[in-house]
């Protein structure tokens, strides 16, 4: 029987490798960014899936090459953004609906933000989104300022074991309201941060970070380019 623990890996904003019963899930693809401080290799991995939150240019930049070396990947997202790359492999769900992979069921949820391809085409509306698999449930957030669904998604999904979470302030949540969100509306006790430092608006303090999720008794992680977790 296969473990049923999910391993992340950070490759840079909002772009995670979630690894599930030898599946691999790419998020937002923008690795090559900095990609000599992760070391990953899009044309060395096996990528199973796709899945995007919105469609800024921080978030689907590297999604054609991901295509190009892994053809029989699947995109996970809403229409807009399965229409717009037009790949013949997608799961093109929208809020509340849910992909399913074996047992684990990723459901789309709101986020409070904007949407559209860099070349200006519309591109749906932005998403975050909940893993959930046996007695875990993840919460990535995608981009997204403090919104009052949050405080629905714990007692419609169950506890939130861990919470993705913006927290480079300009564009999302800066890492004080990522904490609000994170104590009193999501209920969870472990937070990793993303969205930060990438260019120069969403360079953050992470000491002060640190110490607004410290406060809230919050286990709290700012990873480093190609960290590794296990839940």
């Amino acid at each position: 029987m296969m473990d049923s623990t999910m391993k992340i890996q950070f490759l840079g904003q909002n772009c995670f490798l979630f690894t599930y019963k030898g599946k691999n899930i790419l998020s937002d693809p923008f690795y090559n960014y900095q990609k000599e401080k992760s070391g990953f290799d899009i044309k060395v991995q096996k990528i199973d899936y796709v899945l995007i939150t919105h469609a800024h240019g921080d978030h689907i930049a590297d999604v054609k090459e991901v295509l190009q070396h892994h053809p029989d990947a699947t995109v996970i997202g809403q229409p807009e953004i399965c229409g717009y790359f037009g790949h013949q492999n997608s799961v093109d769900i929208n809020f509340g609906g849910s992909a399913k992979i074996e047992d684990l069921k990723i459901s789309m949820v709101p986020a409070s933000h904007t949407s559209s391809f860099p070349d200006g085409t519309y591109g749906g509306e932005p998403a975050g989104y909940v893993f959930r698999f046996p007695g875990k449930n993840i919460y990535l957030a995608g981009d997204t300022g403090v919104m009052a669904d949050m405080e629905m998604f714990p007692k419609l999904f169950g506890n939130i074991d861990v919470a993705i979470l913006p927290v480079g302030s300009h564009y999302t949540m800066c890492a004080r309201k990522a904490s609000f969100a994170a104590a009193e509306l999501l209920k969870t006790k472990r937070v990793i941060g993303c969205h930060f430092d990438t260019f120069p608006p969403i360079k953050i303090n992470h000491e002060d970070a640190y110490q607004l999720f410290s406060e809230r008794n919050i286990e709290f992680t700012l990873p480093k380019l190609g960290e590794d977790f296990e839940i």
